[in-house]
């Protein structure tokens, strides 16, 4: 196992820093937190892992997604392939995610098809209530990853976007 939860699968569900999700809630005004717990849900309507997010049509909703960043069947790829089929359905959709460029799932369904801006510095996620940090490391270490935000407009990208919602 790596030094951090953040490097593992420990626990995919760190949350949202509350003044990141209030800044863009102020501009996005969001209804639906598709990848949350109950105890991290930043939405009135949220999805639990039990719930299923991905199974649920996001239509018309104004989406905040902070999805889980592991790999395979339960990490970030089904997740940023359903922001981008339900933005073509109309859906807003906005993801936190890891500026991983050279991915093939950023590559596919965020590059060119989300409007992006890099978050500056390194997002200190919120650890579930009962993660014990390792030795010699912080419970607050920020994210030893780049973040981005992106945004899935529900309609074709255009050059500053972010401007024009």
């Amino acid at each position: 196992m790596k030094a951090t939860a953040l490097f593992s699968s420990v626990s995919a569900e760190w949350a949202t820093p509350q003044w990141l999700f209030d800044a863009l809630n102020a501009r996005f005004f969001f209804t639906l937190d598709p990848c949350c717990t109950a105890a991290t849900a930043k939405c009135p309507k949220f999805y639990t892992r039990t719930d299923d997010g991905l199974a649920h049509s996001w239509a018309g909703e104004r989406v905040f997604m902070n999805p889980p960043y592991g790999r395979g069947d339960n990490g970030i790829e089904p997740w940023v392939r359903k922001a981008r089929g339900e933005a073509a359905g109309g859906a807003l959709v906005v993801g936190l995610l890891p500026a991983r460029v050279d991915t093939e799932w950023w590559q596919e369904n965020v590059q060119g098809h989300a409007d992006v801006r890099f978050l500056r510095g390194r997002v200190h996620f919120v650890p579930p209530p009962d993660y014990i940090p390792p030795k010699n490391q912080k419970k607050s270490a920020g994210a030893g990853f780049p973040s981005a935000i992106a945004v899935w407009w529900g309609w074709p990208v255009l050059a500053g976007s972010f401007a024009h919602a």
